[in-house]
């Protein structure tokens, strides 16, 4: 049967995850409020679509039913309905959601069970500015200038495997990349020592809503914060005025050093992306847990009064 969480377990749950969240979304706030831009951690709130106040609301996860009154203040949130027991995610909901739950766990497992790659040193960055004038960050310096960016590109191999980096590369660049991503093939590409394929863990859990806990949405956050740093660090942009220390990789310690803090970010993933793939395996149709709580959301409320 569905777990019933009561009221003072929930609300205290949600409420450590408010904070959790406040703490990390505090200084891009304020920054916003002086329309300041961040060449680094905008991007965790731009090119990635979930807003801090989305962020904030704590899920419990299909299969969890959120008891007492404080549980209706859900009923105006996508995804959850009444049933007897108080307030949950729907199997209506839910069987809404399996194109995108079995999109999503075909991805993970085929990125799983590739071996990881660490020879792209993070250069799709350095590719989206070659032989441009139209760099991403306008304000902030290339640290080798134009030239001496491209001088790089062209002295090394680019070896992209993420259809969301490449597709941001310069039509001078792309030609220069082993393979050609595409969105359609893009679960034969991914592999686990790409930077941004772990950063999407994030994307997938907030892709999925409310069918996940709000726990390893967060886990999956703070994972992409690392990866942007790292990715930016190693950029061609000059960001030692905001504290970020440049790995040169354009050096062979820098490659080195690139690859090791890689490795790191990979190890920390894998856990990260079997729980989620763990998830996605119990929401779709046979599984256990899955069945048990499709009996109980059936017997539900009248369609009428579903929210």
């Amino acid at each position: 049967m569905p777990d019933v969480l009561p009221e003072a377990v929930w609300t205290g749950r949600a409420a450590a995850h408010r904070a959790r969240v406040e703490a990390f979304t505090g200084p891009h706030a304020h920054r916003a409020g002086r329309g300041e831009a961040h060449p680094v951690w905008d991007f965790l709130f731009t090119y990635y679509s979930l807003r801090p106040r989305q962020l904030k609301v704590w899920h419990p996860g299909f299969g969890t039913t959120l008891a007492g009154p404080a549980a209706t203040e859900y009923l105006g949130r996508a995804g959850y309905a009444p049933n007897p027991d108080g307030v949950a995610v729907s199997a209506e909901f839910l069987r809404s959601r399996l194109p995108t739950v079995g999109f999503v766990a075909d991805l993970l497992a085929a990125t799983r069970d590739r071996a990881p790659q660490f020879g792209c040193f993070g250069m799709h960055e350095w590719a989206m500015v070659y032989r441009t004038d139209a760099v991403r960050h306008g304000r902030v310096p290339l640290r080798l200038g134009a030239a001496g960016t491209d001088a790089v590109v062209e002295s090394m191999p680019l070896r992209c495997t993420h259809f969301d980096a490449y597709r941001f590369f310069t039509a001078a660049a792309a030609p220069r990349n082993r393979g050609v991503p595409t969105r359609s093939d893009q679960r034969d590409w991914e592999q686990p020592g790409c930077l941004h394929a772990n950063m999407d863990l994030y994307k997938w859990c907030y892709k999925l809503g409310p069918l996940l806990d709000s726990q390893l949405l967060v886990d999956c956050l703070e994972l992409a914060a690392q990866a942007r740093e790292l990715d930016m660090r190693a950029s061609p942009y000059d960001l030692t005025h905001l504290g970020f220390e440049p790995i040169t990789v354009e050096e062979p310690g820098g490659r080195a050093e690139y690859a090791r803090c890689q490795g790191v970010i990979a190890e920390r993933a894998a856990p990260l992306r079997a729980a989620l793939l763990a998830w996605c395996e119990r929401l779709l149709p046979g599984t256990v847990a899955n069945a048990a709580y499709d009996t109980v959301s059936e017997r539900a409320l009248p369609a009428g009064n579903m929210n």
